[in-house]
């Protein structure tokens, strides 16, 4: 059953650095509003594994890869009429990953343009279907690195702290310009998504941000 202060057509994406939990908040949001939920599919990715061991090599391969994954789950959550809590938006892929790795010589010039282009034309458009809202999770970095330790993932447990360091600092950059959707920003030790209490203050202040969000498209239509 769909909660009072959210409309049962949103699309509601949960963003964040790897480790602040937006898999386990999309799930707990979905379950709670009666949405679907858009996962990240993590564990189907040909390029993931390959990537951690050699970041040069396929950088481009992985983020074409994320691009065309997210588009196509895009367009379908568009078709199914909304009602969808997401793990991670696709704009994480060329602001924060994507230009990670131009900017580190880990992605070409060349590809980087390329992938730079075709994420442009195919999101930057009126046509695309932004979210109401990007929930946002932040965090102190020895609490996300103490989360990725928990979660157990070799090929992230395996990667080199500074890669961490770095990627924190990113988002932590790329949120303050963030402007396709409203944003409602999370600290990870500041509420306990096993709480029901805890879950329902994040649900009434999302509605807030959605309604932000529908009354700038009635706005844009007059």
């Amino acid at each position: 059953m769909t909660h009072p202060h959210i409309p049962s057509d949103a699309l509601i994406t949960v963003a964040g650095t790897v480790g602040v939990g937006k898999s386990t908040l999309t799930a707990a949001l979905a379950e709670r509003l009666g949405f679907k939920t858009s996962l990240e599919k993590v564990d189907h990715n040909p390029y993931l594994e390959k990537f951690y061991h050699d970041f040069e090599r396929w950088s481009f391969h992985l983020q074409i890869y994320f691009l065309a994954e997210r588009f196509k789950e895009q367009k379908a959550i568009f078709e199914a009429g909304g009602g969808f809590v997401q793990d991670r938006s696709i704009y994480e892929d060329t602001g924060i990953f994507a230009k990670m790795h131009a900017d580190q010589g880990t992605m070409s010039a060349v590809d980087y343009e390329t992938y730079s282009s075709l994420f442009e034309a195919m999101v930057m458009t009126p046509y695309f279907p932004h979210p109401d809202v990007l929930v946002y999770l932040e965090g102190s970095l020895p609490s996300i690195l103490g989360r990725i330790k928990e979660r157990g993932r070799e090929m992230e447990v395996q990667t080199e702290v500074s890669y961490w360091e770095k990627m924190h600092t990113r988002y932590a950059n790329w949120i303050e310009n963030f402007d396709a959707c409203p944003v409602l920003r999370l600290n990870i030790d500041e509420y306990d998504v096993n709480d029901p209490g805890s879950l329902d203050d994040i649900i009434v202040k999302i509605g807030e941000k959605v309604a932000e969000a529908r009354r700038g498209k009635s706005g844009l239509n007059v």
